[in-house]
């Protein structure tokens, strides 16, 4: 059933100013962790403690995530969201080992595309990050890649949270245009890991490692040239994957957890009548 035009959209967790403030401090700390190397210039500090940089932005980035992620819980997460988050999160968990990531065979993508269309940002958000650390403890993938692959993940279900028309595009063109997301996603997610993982080769003697001493031309240059030679098949293969999935099963699933979003009613707060 389409929802009449102008009624408010049902949303799992509303993001307030506190939320949204500690969003957009998560964010720019994770910019700064990502992209770091491409920015820093050869004579500053950052640059002289290249190989320590990588664990600070790693740990400073958890700490981060589980404030906004506490954040966002206390501002609007009630227990009903709290089950959806729960059921989403395992599924998702439980579909990543599918291909243990071969050829980007991840259906977990899609799946988040999909949870966070309906359920708005502020939960896509969450649910990313927790998803992808539930799913780190399932396939033993915990390491200092970890807290970058949650904000990324974050940002990558939020912003499906975040495309237009979510009250008035239905059928074919929503799938199209969740498909068109996905892929597009999907070689994002790819390419800000790789900044992540980046740096930490900047010990080995290739033309496509980091070099810390070089300027950000000549290290953009080697960036491409590693992402190309390390993961463009991966990143097709993911996006590719994404786009299949939502466009043969987006419809039923869409329509699944938009039943399960009606009758959780989210926005009703939960009472207790006396015996």
């Amino acid at each position: 059933m389409t929802p009449t035009k102008g009624r408010p959209r049902t949303r799992a967790v509303r993001l307030g100013p506190r939320s949204l403030a500690a969003l957009c401090l998560v964010s720019a700390v994770g910019v700064a962790g990502f992209g770091w190397p491409l920015f820093a210039d050869p004579t500053s500090q950052v640059a002289a403690h290249a190989q320590d940089a990588p664990w600070l932005f790693a740990g400073l980035l958890v700490l981060l995530v589980a404030v906004v992620t506490a954040t966002i819980s206390e501002s609007g997460l009630g227990p009903k969201a709290v089950a959806m988050l729960g059921v989403l999160a395992a599924t998702g968990a439980a579909l990543r080992p599918i291909g243990a990531g071969t050829a980007g065979i991840e259906p977990m993508f899609f799946l988040m595309v999909l949870s966070g269309r309906v359920l708005g940002p502020g939960f896509g958000f969450v649910l990313g990050s927790v998803t992808m650390f539930s799913s780190a403890l399932l396939t033993g993938g915990v390491g200092p890649w970890l807290p970058f692959q949650m904000l990324a993940m974050g940002w990558f279900t939020m912003g499906a949270g975040l495309l237009p028309g979510p009250d008035r595009l239905r059928g074919r063109g929503e799938l199209v245009l969740l498909a068109a997301y996905g892929f597009c996603a999907a070689f994002a997610y790819g390419t800000v890991m790789n900044l992540a993982g980046w740096p930490f080769m900047g010990a080995l003697a290739s033309n496509v490692a980091f070099d810390p001493h070089a300027d950000v031309t000549a290290n953009l240059a080697r960036f491409l040239a590693y992402c190309l030679a390390t993961s463009l098949g991966w990143d097709l293969g993911r996006a590719v994957v994404t786009v299949v999935l939502t466009l043969a099963l987006g419809a039923p699933v869409l329509k699944a957890l938009r039943r399960a979003t009606r009758r959780a009613a989210f926005e009703t707060p939960v009472t207790f009548e006396p015996r």
